[in-house]
């Protein structure tokens, strides 16, 4: 017999916590799950990705994490320019997309990226279905 292991929810360090919630959900597009105040100094908002089986948490308490020191949280699209289009018309700040693929290959690498407001780092990337 053997366990299984699903990667479910990530913690993201962030300073202020409605400021956060409301990039993740307003801007980034992601549902709001639950916002739970579980002591004075304990706060739980989990928010997850439209189509995600993974969520992330953000709050209070839960962590030594210093705000901000996330990178490299990877958002999988099957279409770069419409997914990076709708963060841009919601007012992220996303960088132009760069395609790692070998020249002539028939495989595409592309990535683009955006920070949350703490700097918290995320990749887009494509992968077409």
């Amino acid at each position: 017999m053997s366990a299984d292991f699903r990667l479910e929810v990530v913690q993201v360090p962030v300073a202020d916590v409605d400021r956060a919630k409301a990039f993740y959900v307003d801007q980034a597009g992601f549902d709001a799950d639950h916002d739970t105040q579980i002591s004075d100094t304990m706060r739980v908002v989990q928010l997850t990705p439209r189509g995600s089986a993974c969520s992330i948490v953000i709050g209070t308490g839960l962590n030594g994490m210093a705000p901000g020191s996330v990178e490299g949280l990877q958002l999988v699209t099957s279409d770069m320019d419409a997914a990076r289009g709708e963060l841009v018309e919601r007012g992220v700040e996303v960088s132009e997309v760069v395609d790692m693929g070998r020249p002539g290959g028939d495989t595409s690498f592309k990535f683009a990226g955006f920070k949350d407001p703490d700097g918290n780092a995320w990749v887009l990337q494509e992968i077409p279905s």
